[in-house]
């Protein structure tokens, strides 16, 4: 369960620094320096996964998969507002910025979600085939 956790925060953590970074080559209003990158993408995870907590086990009981991907663009939109007013560092020009910003993020987050769920299926494959080889 640990190793499951560890390859999640890893995949996340790494779908976060590539969407920020992405946001940076792409949007000429998006400035993030090199050193700020870290700090922002461990707070933008910390408020990512709390929002997401909040909406998704407080407020709302069984959530559909629609709900819960309009959710996540939500959490990534407020993670995005917290990180810029946080992040010394890191500047995003004008409204109009963050919905690019939110929806380049949000779809690097999805990604990295994917291929984190598909890396653990295949650690439960390969362990099943080494107990069945014993």
């Amino acid at each position: 369960m640990i190793r499951r956790w560890g390859i999640r925060l890893g995949f996340s953590l790494a779908g976060i620094a590539i969407g920020l970074l992405l946001c940076t080559a792409l949007l000429s209003s998006f400035s993030l320096s090199a050193a700020a990158l870290v700090e922002a993408t461990l707070l933008f995870w910390v408020v990512h996964i709390v929002v997401q907590f909040i909406a998704l086990k407080v407020l709302i009981r069984q959530p559909s998969v629609a709900l819960a991907g309009l959710l996540a663009l939500a959490a990534t939109i407020i993670a995005l507002l917290v990180t810029n007013a946080v992040v010394s560092g890191m500047h995003i020009g004008g409204p109009s910025s963050y919905i690019p910003a939110t929806l380049i993020i949000w779809a690097c987050i999805a990604v990295a979600d994917f291929a984190s769920t598909r890396r653990i299926r295949e650690d439960r494959v390969e362990r099943r085939q080494e107990r069945r080889n014993r």
